[in-house]
């Protein structure tokens, strides 16, 4: 029986990793970088015929399904070296004739380091980010339906300003939509290396492996195949990979591409984070304006049965808190020794924890027939009521601003902060306790001002209690704006095609 065991904690084990991340399935893409090279040696005439035709679909399986726990045996009991370990178990698998071309001319890293690379584009391109667009989806469809919901806004936990419920979405939305398009491009921006135990090609310079590859490329070229044409030996091997050389690597691949992808990863963990302290806080019961929706069978308490807990929002944020950590590895192993050291390695098997969790988080929200984002309740009344609760002092802006613009000399904020809005907080409306303070103080210059303010201005300030809905700016155009460009995201073709120059 297969282990296909993710790297992380065993309760987060998202299914639709497996394929990539699975234990047993790692070798799997070792075998894809030796499989490539061994039929580019074929195309440029190294290997005969008669030996690559031996390369059958039914010995190319066998090769692929080589598992890591074969190998881990093999490394313990023999060889000491994972790779060879799975040389030695390929030899086995492959008829007399192929056995001898297997891993020539390559070194560990070439494969190790090129099959990581394949790894995580797949993982990019066929989970992570289709998940992450129905993500987006998801998120449009709630921006544009409660772009209009007003709702208060808050800073520094306070209350602050008018917003709408859609401006709030749309500002994850945001965040979600720039790290997902961080990450595709760092995805799409990962390379590959089959360059040797130190970087320069030395075997391959010294047997001609080069000449034969510069021959080979010419001929292509001469038949105008119409597509840009790899210069190396090193090109010909990845581009039957879906995979770009590095510009010039060491034995290891320079690691700032995987890095780059992987912070690209954590910021969408981050985003998605984002969103679940957001809903967690909304949900407070003195709060009250989002809801989870509860199943049937579900509790939120052993013992309180009345309690209806955001877990779904705490998911999210928990495993944003559990990811960042594991970026730390990442950023460990930006050095390495000269051209390559054993430290790293064993910290690099790690690096798939932070994709497992960022698939974690999507799946939350997409979880169930009908996926959890799309039934998150908003409750207008409490929205409302919040709104509400301190009446017009939330109009205190608007009040200095608008009398600082009508031609008050003074200081317009302390006018409103420390004269103004104690009687307002009384319940005097600010229209009339501006009349009153200019009054009561024989400033002449505050009443000129009153009385020059706009209309729109003296609407919204001269009612007791305020028309603070009146004043969310343009949070429900912007809300729509933001949605519209996400729109666009999903509506553009994709990236990967123009990389790969189809």
């Amino acid at each position: 029986m297969s282990n296909l065991t993710l790297p992380g904690n065993p309760r987060y084990q998202p299914k639709d990793l497996q394929a990539y991340f699975g234990y047993d399935n790692l070798f799997r893409y070792v075998a894809e970088v030796e499989i490539a090279t061994m039929r580019t040696l074929a195309d440029i005439g190294i290997i005969p015929p008669a030996d690559i035709a031996l390369l059958t679909p039914e010995v190319e399986q066998k090769l692929l399904s080589i598992t890591t726990s074969e190998v881990d045996e093999v490394e313990r009991k023999i060889t000491k070296h994972d790779i060879r370990a799975w040389v030695r178990l390929a030899q086995e698998r492959s008829p007399l004739g192929l056995r001898r071309w297997i891993h020539v001319p390559l070194t560990s890293y070439d494969v190790l380091d090129t099959a990581r690379s394949l790894q995580f584009l797949r993982a990019h391109t066929e989970v992570v980010k289709p998940l992450a667009d129905k993500v987006i989806g998801h998120f449009i469809e709630r921006t544009r339906t409660f772009a209009s919901q007003k709702q208060i806004g808050r800073t520094h936990g306070q209350h602050a300003l008018p917003i709408t419920v859609g401006f709030w979405f749309a500002t994850i939305l945001s965040r979600i939509l720039r790290n997902l398009e961080s990450a595709n491009a760092a995805a799409y921006g990962l390379v590959g290396n089959i360059s040797g135990a130190v970087g320069a090609y030395n075997a391959q310079k010294a047997v001609g492996i080069l000449d034969y590859a510069k021959r080979a490329i010419k001929k292509e070229e001469s038949e105008e195949i119409g597509y840009a044409v790899p210069q190396t030996f090193e090109g010909l091997v990845l581009r039957r990979l879906g995979l770009k050389p590095a510009p010039i690597s060491t034995q290891i691949l320079p690691p700032e591409p995987l890095a780059d992808y992987l912070f690209a990863c954590v910021k969408l963990s981050a985003s998605l984070g984002q969103f679940g302290r957001d809903g967690r806080h909304l949900m407070r019961s003195e709060i009250a304006e989002l809801g989870e929706p509860f199943d049937k069978g579900q509790v939120g308490s052993s013992t309180m049965a009345q309690k209806r807990n955001p877990i779904n929002f705490e998911n999210l944020e928990s495993t944003w808190l559990k990811t960042k950590s594991e970026f730390g590895k990442v950023m460990d192993v930006l050095i390495s020794e000269h051209q390559r050291d054993l430290v790293n390695s064993a910290i690099a098997r790690d690096f798939p924890t932070i994709v497992v969790n960022l698939v974690s988080q999507l799946n939350t929200l997409l979880r169930g027939d009908s996926p959890f984002i799309a039934r998150i309740l908003v409750d207008p009344e409490a929205c409302k009521r919040n709104l509400e609760l301190q009446g017009a002092e939330i109009l205190a802006e608007p009040v200095y601003i608008a009398l600082q613009m009508a031609g008050y000399t003074g200081d317009a904020h302390r006018v409103v902060n420390e004269l103004a809005l104690p009687l307002v907080k009384q319940g005097s409306s600010w229209l009339y306790t501006i009349k009153k303070i200019g009054e009561d103080g024989h400033d002449q210059e505050l009443l000129d001002a009153r009385s020059k303010l706009p209309g729109d201005v003296m609407s919204l300030i001269s009612k007791v209690g305020g028309n603070s809905d009146q004043y969310a700016g343009l949070a429900a155009e912007k809300a729509l704006e933001i949605a519209k460009i996400a729109e666009g995201y999903l509506a553009a073709p994709a990236v990967m095609a123009s990389f790969l120059g189809v």
